[in-house]
């Protein structure tokens, strides 16, 4: 804007904040929305919230998966170095190396708002499909959970759209053992932005665990474990309870992302 209107940087940022009151934010990168899309994100989130407002989803338990690796976790706009000069600062304090193929390991966990699931590892060179998914992660921790986590009570299970998670097998095998569950044509698509896991739970381990880079998936690992049952539960609880205005912005949003 300076350019084209022949002025100084500095008289347009002050024209910018003090006079028209605005600042200026970073555009931010998202998967594309289709309309379709959007229309199913609205109408699903309609009716998870009339679900919600019912009672339904009360002890409903959010889960995800994502991947790790050993290297140093950053945020390219909050990661900052104070100092005289650049110059003056030491290598390993301005610069983050990233490696082409870091060693990385895969994660599987869920929420509620009265407890947590254990970290569930997947094996390195396990491929995860319906199967698998069901073997180390259904079958072990989710099929008990009413008894693990919720004292007895039933509660709903949440996961999203994977392949893995729609795949029929799957779909069946929680008709079977899990009495309430988010079925594969309930849950919004594309929309990591409703779930708990998603825009709030990993950033926070991730941030804790991945603090400073790790030599081994092991120290990675445990790295991830310690800090995973440091996480307050109220923490947990506040970004579960924040599910149903999630629902209510994305419909105010006809569907768009919300951040």
């Amino acid at each position: 804007m300076a350019l084209e209107l022949n002025i100084s940087r500095r008289a347009i940022q002050k024209v910018v904040k003090r006079d028209l009151g605005m600042r200026s934010f970073k555009r931010k990168k998202v998967q594309f929305l289709s309309g379709s899309v959007k229309e199913k994100r609205v109408s699903r989130s309609k009716s998870l919230l009339a679900l919600h407002a019912i009672g339904v989803l009360e002890n409903t338990i959010f889960s995800d998966e994502k991947i790790f690796t050993i290297e140093e976790a950053t945020n390219s706009q909050n990661d900052r170095v104070i100092s005289t000069s650049v110059s003056a600062i030491p290598d390993k304090f301005r610069y983050i190396s990233r490696m082409k193929k870091p060693q990385s390991v895969m994660v599987w966990a869920g929420v509620s708002a009265v407890g947590r699931t254990p970290l569930i590892f997947i094996p390195p060179g396990v491929k995860i499909n319906a199967k698998t998914y069901q073997e180390l992660v259904l079958e072990p921790v989710v099929k008990g959970l009413s008894q693990t986590m919720f004292s007895g009570q039933q509660f709903v299970f949440q996961q999203d759209g994977a392949p893995t998670h729609t795949a029929n097998t799957t779909q069946d095998w929680l008709k079977h053992n899990i009495p309430n569950f988010i079925h594969k044509d309930e849950w919004p698509p594309c929309s990591p932005d409703l779930n708990p896991m998603d825009y709030s739970v990993w950033s926070i381990l991730e941030n804790k665990a991945c603090s400073v880079s790790h030599n081994t998936v092991s120290s990675l690992k445990i790295s991830l474990c310690r800090e995973w049952e440091k996480i307050p539960q109220e923490t947990l609880r506040a970004a579960v309870e924040g599910f149903p205005n999630r629902l209510r912005a994305v419909i105010s949003k006809k569907g768009g992302y919300i951040e």
